[in-house]
């Protein structure tokens, strides 16, 4: 049995500024990202230009930020959101989900298409594959914050957070870094590596990040504040992600179906 590593969530103070962790791992999964963006753009016939990384991100960041709090408040705590709308801006106090993330980046995605005229599936084949690394930087401060901790368990890896309980539970968060996180990226950029029908990676990444996530959360603790959805294990994080599976799944077969509209022509 583990012992959860008290870690200072704080990592840096500059007089009243105090810069968290958690914050930097945005940062670094960001950064990444751009890194990546500009070796994609840099392969032959890409369509991109290594200047149009940096706006790209720029628009998804917004879309992670925004889309990532507003759904957080929406899925997981409107109550609070009723008894106190300003509470959606109390960033500091906590609270993303990645699902209104996905959401907001969307929307993003199309609002950069339209200003740079690019179709909407050009640019999340282009994107796919640099989200999963962010998110496994996300789940490490989620680990460093000690929170999103999982169900109780014996399991010789279980870890007791002695914020929480004396109770042995499934580090959840580090389940979801590996999977939802590492796993996908390998697969998804060897699956991009090669030329795919327009649509075929988005579709990928909803397929495989929406199983993945589903998985995970038989191990995570359900949100306090909502328990189960329904049947004693269905959660919220279940029933977002299975929209991602059905979605990604018919978009995987339309692409490789071979439609000219599919393909944005």
């Amino acid at each position: 049995m583990l012992i959860y590593p008290d870690i200072d969530p704080i990592a840096l103070e500059l007089g009243p500024v105090k810069v968290h962790w958690y914050g930097l791992m945005y940062l670094l999964g960001f950064a990444q990202a751009w890194w990546l963006g500009r070796l994609r753009a840099r392969k032959p016939g890409s369509g991109w230009r290594e200047e149009e990384v940096g706006e790209i991100i720029f628009y998804g960041a917004l879309g992670v930020i925004l889309g990532g709090r507003i759904g957080y408040m929406l899925f997981y705590n409107f109550p609070m959101l009723m008894d106190n709308p300003l509470s959606l801006f109390k960033i500091w106090e906590g609270g993303m989900s990645f699902h209104g993330g996905l959401l907001g980046v969307i929307v993003a995605m199309w609002l950069f298409g339209r200003r740079y005229g690019k179709t909407f599936f050009q640019i999340t084949d282009f994107i796919a594959p640099l989200v999963p690394l962010a998110y496994f930087a996300g789940r490490i401060g989620n680990f460093i914050n000690g929170e999103l901790w999982g169900r109780v368990t014996d399991v010789p890896w279980a870890m007791v957070f002695p914020h929480v309980d004396n109770l042995p539970r499934h580090p959840s968060m580090l389940y979801q870094a590996v999977l939802e996180g590492l796993v996908v990226f390998v697969l998804l950029w060897l699956y991009s590596a090669r030329p795919r029908p327009r649509m075929a990676v988005s579709a990928m990444f909803l397929l495989l990040f929406g199983s993945f996530r589903i998985f995970n959360e038989f191990f995570r603790q359900p949100d306090a504040q909502l328990g189960f959805i329904a049947f004693d294990w269905l959660t919220m994080g279940q029933l977002l992600s299975l929209p991602m599976v059905v979605a990604g799944g018919i978009m995987l077969w339309l692409a490789y179906r071979g439609d000219s509209r599919v393909k944005g022509k």
